[in-house]
């Protein structure tokens, strides 16, 4: 790495720190303006930073379209058109009128309160905060490059292609195919973007019900930037005192934990021996259960795998689950506000073993950056019955996998970490990772094995900081968002507190979902699809072994 990168990633280091404390100074101020002078620290240090995923933010002619996609399937539908955005704890409004909106990529309870406020429960901890606050960043940051186009000179004629576009969308009628074309260049010019390149962004956001999505949310974009400029009409960003209160507190955390010890306790599995894997709510539930649930006699289990992937494949997975109820699955659904799903499964269904000393396996769905040590903080602490003396858990093994980025090869490969290293601070978590390369040698999956760099967003990283991680006697092989949470709260209950023994077995292994260091394999580029089948599935089944190996 020569003296000009290490320079530059050095400058980018300080960006991630600038954002880091600007954020946590305007959470706790309560309210800015993204676009005034109290949100420009935050805006200049992404600007500097330049994050992979976020493309040609910091190119004044033109606006990045993948990172908007990134953006929107994060953020609540309809978001554009607010002036005012709320973010806040759980407050009563799902027993409103309001409508809940989900995004499709993140799990967040949102209401449209009217035609300018949008609401956001965030119940995950600061990450769930530094994730929203940058999406609106650079959803704000784009909307100001319109205006060069919007105008024709400073607060002066509004163009013609504003002016056709602004005509269309305000109707509120379904826009016909010859306008549609014509809008199509409209938004090249106003965008600085090709025409075909318009036209495929506009296919991929439209639905059935809402064919020309894209047009609206340009032109609100555009349409908000304005009244800020022209109007001082800003867009304001409020926190709420009910979760400036709760961030820190283990509040949602400490409910869900609270409600998985009680299913144990209830159905006699607190004192056996449990298995924590954090994954996702699929791939155990089909390594235990699927073979047999669908009278599936071949040994390519890959192919079985994939044909329950399938998004046609609602009846077998359907069969699976059926299947799996009877024969030791529980679902706890969440109701806590963490939304992190849990599956219990009592495995002296499936094995010869006697039901007091049959493992006990606790499937948790992912959680989000710092919520990953709340959780598993709250899950690992004795459980406290009211009639009874407080209850330790007989933790055997706590697994995780997941998705990640990589430093060294491509979508679908395998990362093994040796250790977990927390971007911007000095901890710095190592352990003896019971999976290795060799279990996934049989399969032809390329592996690495290195340090994994704990990052505080995905959204927050450039190429100059993964090169110096990656090039660099840190010696990285990816980045991730949990890791060092859950390894941070392992050490402390079993070197610490005692809460569990300090002989626990971890392991850890992540499929790569992207590489941000390619162009064109970043986060915005779309998912793995069905490549990420075989290294989910190779990685669960290496655990499954070696689980009822122990």
């Amino acid at each position: 790495m020569d003296r000009q990168e290490k320079l530059q990633a050095q400058k980018s280091k300080r960006a991630i720190e600038t954002m880091y404390i600007t954020m946590l100074h305007l959470f706790n101020r309560g309210h800015y303006k993204p676009m005034g002078l109290s949100g420009q620290s935050l805006r200049n240090a992404l600007l500097e930073l330049q994050p992979e995923i976020y493309g040609s933010i910091a190119d004044p002619k033109k606006f990045e379209l993948q990172g908007l996609l990134y953006v929107l399937d994060r953020l609540p539908k309809g978001i554009e058109t607010c002036r005012f955005i709320n973010l806040t704890a759980t407050e009563g409004l799902d027993e409103a009128h309001f409508h809940k909106i989900v995004p499709p990529k993140r799990r967040r309870n949102c209401y449209r309160i009217d035609k300018e406020q949008m609401n956001i429960e965030i119940t995950r901890g600061r990450s769930d905060i530094y994730d929203v606050l940058t999406h609106l960043t650079f959803m704000y940051l784009e909307s100001h490059k319109l205006l060069n186009r919007m105008f024709v000179g400073y607060k002066s004629e509004v163009s013609h292609e504003w002016e056709k576009l602004e005509a269309l969308v305000l109707t509120g009628e379904e826009i016909v195919k010859e306008d549609r074309e014509v809008l199509f260049v409209y938004l090249s010019n106003l965008l600085g973007r090709g025409f075909e390149e318009v036209k495929t962004v506009y296919n991929q956001l439209a639905t059935n019900s809402y064919p020309d999505r894209l047009f609206h949310i340009i032109y609100w974009l555009g349409n908000l930037a304005a009244k800020e400029r022209v109007n001082n009409q800003y867009r304001l960003i409020r926190f709420s005192d009910a979760l400036i209160d709760q961030v820190g507190k283990h509040v949602y955390g400490t409910i869900w934990a609270k409600s998985i010890k009680k299913v144990l306790f209830n159905k006699g599995m607190l004192n056996r021996p449990i298995h924590i894997i954090s994954s996702n709510m699929h791939s155990v539930l089909n390594v235990l259960y699927a073979k047999q649930a669908l009278n599936y006699e071949s040994e390519d289990n890959f192919t079985l795998y994939k044909t329950l992937s399938n998004a046609t494949a609602t009846k077998e997975r359907k069969q699976v689950i059926e299947y799996a109820i009877k024969r030791g699955l529980t679902e706890v659904d969440d109701t806590s506000g963490a939304n992190i799903d849990v599956q219990i499964i009592d495995t002296s269904y499936l094995t010869q073993q006697k039901k007091e000393t049959a493992p006990v396996i606790v499937v948790m769905d992912y959680a989000f950056g710092e919520q990953a040590y709340e959780t598993m903080d709250e899950l690992l602490k004795p459980y406290n019955h009211e009639t009874e003396e407080a209850i330790k858990l007989d933790v055997h093994s706590i697994s995780i996998m997941g998705k990640a980025g990589i430093l060294y090869g491509n979508k679908g490969d395998i990362m093994i970490p040796s250790a977990h290293i927390s971007e911007g601070t000095a901890d710095n978590y190592f352990f003896i990772n019971e999976l290795d390369e060799n279990q996934f040698k049989k399969l032809n999956l390329r592996t690495f094995t290195g340090n994994m760099i704990t990052v505080l967003g995905t959204s927050l990283q450039n190429k100059f900081i993964l090169n110096y991680f990656k090039s660099t006697s840190w010696n990285s092989v990816g980045l991730e968002m949990e890791g060092a949470h859950y390894q941070k709260a392992i050490q402390i209950a079993s070197k610490v507190r005692n809460h569990i023994s300090k002989n626990v077995k971890v392991r850890y292994a992540y499929y790569a979902s992207d590489n941000p260091l390619h162009s064109g394999s970043t986060l915005a580029s779309g998912g793995l699809g069905m490549k990420g089948v075989v290294p989910t599935y190779a990685i669960t089944e290496a655990i499954i072994e070696q689980i009822f190996n122990s």
